[in-house]
Parts: structure tokens; C-alpha cells; sequence
């Protein structure tokens, strides 16, 4: 068990805990800081908060997973310390939300084009409000088209399955600078998933020049040979060597729990003080 989980989704995106559930589980477990990072949401910070005062050495860094495009490739970042309560930042959310439950409804109906329909109802239902593809999987499962939610994305809903459907995106660039624009920090999310290295270290220099602070060397699949390449890589870039599980609940085979990976407390206090805060308040 870790001491840091920078990576976490609730029912505010796609995840399966409530933010007070997820709060509780890391407490309970002895972690000392934790990141909400919900996919274009922070509704379920102030719960989160709320929930956290139950546990007095538990500390939460306000977060977000932002999604941003490059020709053939999806790049996911996350943003630290936002200021999250900025009014023109939550209207882009907002617009970007609206933006998943269009691609969802898109997506049901390729479903039915191709004779695998879903009710669209049953999806919301199991989104409660946040609609994302893994709602979509989970209904597929129900209807028995799949045995794993894993498959829908390998078959089905993944970026090149037959019933993907695209969304507006943000450059990754774009995407740094909205998150530096309310003050937070910016980490590229799961970097193995762009596909080549290559890609990697090509695209890394341009974000850090537009403002990336690290990347995720530690995630929930990583094996030790790709978190001892990432760690290199972040170390070619002057960038921290950031990480968590990307826990969902979701209970999928293989799925890390909260604190199963992480980075290091260091680097939770690195990240405070990028943020301009006092030391001190890690507690």
C-alpha cells in the first residue's frame, strides 16, 4: 500500500463510489493524499471535502481528467490544485459534459445499427448523471453481448471499435493551458496509452514548454519495466514522476484499488509546492 493516490474517479464522472465512499476508503486505508480527478467534472469535490474531515491525516488535492486530441491519438491530462469554483472554467465543463452525453447517445445508436442495441435509459440509470462509455459497457454486459466491460472497448466503443463516436476535443496544449489558466498544475495522464515512445518524447518538450509539470510514471497497469522507462523519460524532461491507480470501482479482474499504486509522498510535496502552498498544510 501507498501513501499517494493522484488518480481517482467517482459517480461525478464515471466511477462507482461516491466521493464520500472513495473519501472513506482512502482514509481507511492509511493514505495521506489523494487526488479527485473526474473526467470534465469537479461536482464531487465539495463532498469529497466534506467527507474528508473525518479523517484528519488525509489530505485531497482538487483535481481533473481533461481529454485533448492529436492526429490518431487521444491524450488525457489531469489538472491539481484548480481553481475549480472559476465560472468561465465550469462553463467550459459544462459544454464539454454536454459534449459526452451527445457522443454516448451516438454511440447507442451505432450500437443498434449494428444489432447490439442498448436502451439509452438503462445507460443514464447506470451513469446517474454522468454518462460516460463504461455505463455504455455495463449495459452492453446486462444485455449479455459481452462478458467483460473490457470487451466492449476492445469490440465495440474503443477509439477504433465500429461504434466509437468522436467528441470535441481540446489540443493537448490547449489543455495545459486551460488548466495553468485557473491556476492548477498539469500532468499527462497514463502516457503509455499514446501507443509509441516515440510519440512520447516527441510531443513532451511542446507541453512542457506550454506548461506541463509531470507525467504518470505510476499507474494502475504499468509493469516495473515501462514505470523504470517513464521514470527516465520524465527525467530527460525535468518533469515529476507523478501516478495513482485510475480507480473506477468498477471491479473488473485485475483492477487496482485505491492506494495500490502510487508515487511517492515526496512527490505529493513537490506538487504542493509548485502550488504556491505552504508545506506545512501536507499534513
Amino acid at each position: 500500500m501507498v501513501e499517494v493516490d493522484l488518480h481517482l474517479h467517482t459517480t461525478a464522472s464515471d466511477g462507482r463510489l461516491t466521493p464520500s465512499e472513495l473519501v472513506s476508503m482512502a482514509g481507511n486505508r492509511g493514505l495521506k493524499v489523494i487526488a479527485i480527478t473526474d473526467h470534465d467534472s469537479t461536482e464531487g469535490l465539495a463532498e469529497a471535502f466534506l467527507a474528508a474531515e473525518q479523517f484528519p491525516d488525509l489530505n485531497i488535492i482538487p483535481g481533473i481528467e481533461l481529454s485533448s486530441d492529436i492526429p490518431g491519438k487521444e491524450i488525457h491530462l489531469l489538472g491539481y490544485f484548480l481553481d475549480y469554483k472559476n465560472k468561465k472554467f465550469q462553463q467550459t465543463l459544462t459544454e464539454f459534459r454536454e459534449g459526452r452525453v451527445d457522443r454516448a447517445k451516438r454511440m447507442v445508436q451505432n450500437l443498434e445499427a449494428m444489432g447490439l442495441p442498448v436502451s439509452w435509459e438503462r445507460v443514464l440509470e447506470l451513469a446517474d448523471g454522468a454518462v460516460g462509455r463504461p455505463h455504455i459497457a455495463q449495459a452492453m454486459l446486462e444485455k449479455g453481448y459481452i462478458s467483460t466491460p473490457q470487451e466492449a472497448f476492445a469490440k465495440y466503443i474503443g477509439r477504433n471499435g465500429p461504434a466509437y463516436a468522436e467528441r470535441p476535443k481540446l489540443t493537448p496544449v490547449d489543455g495545459v493551458k486551460m488548466i495553468r489558466g485557473v491556476g492548477g498544475i498539469a500532468v499527462m495522464a497514463h502516457p503509455i496509452e499514446m501507443g509509441e515512445l516515440s510519440d512520447l518524447k516527441e510531443i513532451l518538450p511542446t507541453l512542457r514548454d506550454a506548461g506541463l509539470s509531470g507525467i504518470e510514471v505510476h499507474y494502475g497497469t504499468y509493469t516495473q519495466d515501462q514505470i523504470q522507462i517513464l521514470s527516465s523519460i520524465a527525467d530527460d524532461n525535468g518533469l515529476l514522476q507523478c501516478g495513482g491507480t485510475d480507480y473506477h470501482a468498477l471491479g473488473t479482474p485485475g483492477e487496482k484499488e485505491v492506494g495500490m499504486v502510487g508515487p511517492t509522498i515526496e512527490i505529493a510535496r513537490d506538487l504542493y509546492k509548485l502550488a504556491g502552498l505552504n508545506i506545512d498544510s501536507l499534513k
